[in-house]
């Protein structure tokens, strides 16, 4: 299952990230890495972006970005 698909209040372990180099250095420089429990805090109401925290750090994700991450 992938990021974006993982319901508001709801936490996982990241399994893969499957991103190109970029994106991959960003979601590092948070936290978001394989291993990482993940926490949806809301979603936008139009569902495009969501807020994640992973330990006490949260950040916005387009739905697009949340796609290349498989989670567990």
């Amino acid at each position: 299952m992938t990021l974006n698909l993982l319901q508001k209040g709801k936490s996982a372990t990241i399994t893969t990230i499957n991103a190109e180099k970029e994106l991959k250095n960003r979601f590092n420089s948070f936290g978001v890495v394989k291993g990482a429990t993940v926490h949806v805090e809301q979603y936008t109401l139009a569902k495009q972006t969501m807020e994640i925290r992973i330990n006490k750090t949260r950040m916005a994700l387009r739905v697009s970005e949340a796609e290349k991450v498989e989670i567990s």
